[in-house]
């Protein structure tokens, strides 16, 4: 199951090709931080003249686990299915964005990045 993984703002974004696939034969799951997404591709129903010549596109159950980062907030996938192509959005967790932290100074407050 070919797929593509990289950054795009403040997500993680993981899209695989599935082509020939129901959204009704996806499934997937996340346990802690492993991400599980299992797709059958199922025979089309043929009618009974039909005589098969050639057949190489695989048919079955696929799977592909990823171990996400500790950084993603799993609580919060969205799941797209277009064209064959399953999209799967993974926002960054704020406890991992970039924030601000204020030092008191005295009775002053100032601000540094971290």
């Amino acid at each position: 199951m070919p797929m593509d993984a990289y950054r795009e703002g403040d997500e993680y974004v993981v899209a695989f090709d599935l082509p020939g696939v129901t959204s009704d034969a996806i499934d997937i799951d996340v346990e802690r931080n492993m991400l599980t997404v299992k797709a059958e591709r199922r025979p089309v129903t043929k009618a009974d003249d039909v005589q098969m010549e050639l057949s190489e596109r695989p048919l079955g159950v696929f799977s592909r686990q990823i171990v996400l980062a500790d950084t993603l907030d799993t609580e919060h996938i969205q799941a797209d299915y277009d064209a064959g192509v399953l999209t799967l959005r993974i926002p960054i967790a704020e406890r991992a964005k970039p924030r601000k932290i204020s030092i008191g100074v005295g009775t002053g407050r100032k601000e540094i990045s971290g």
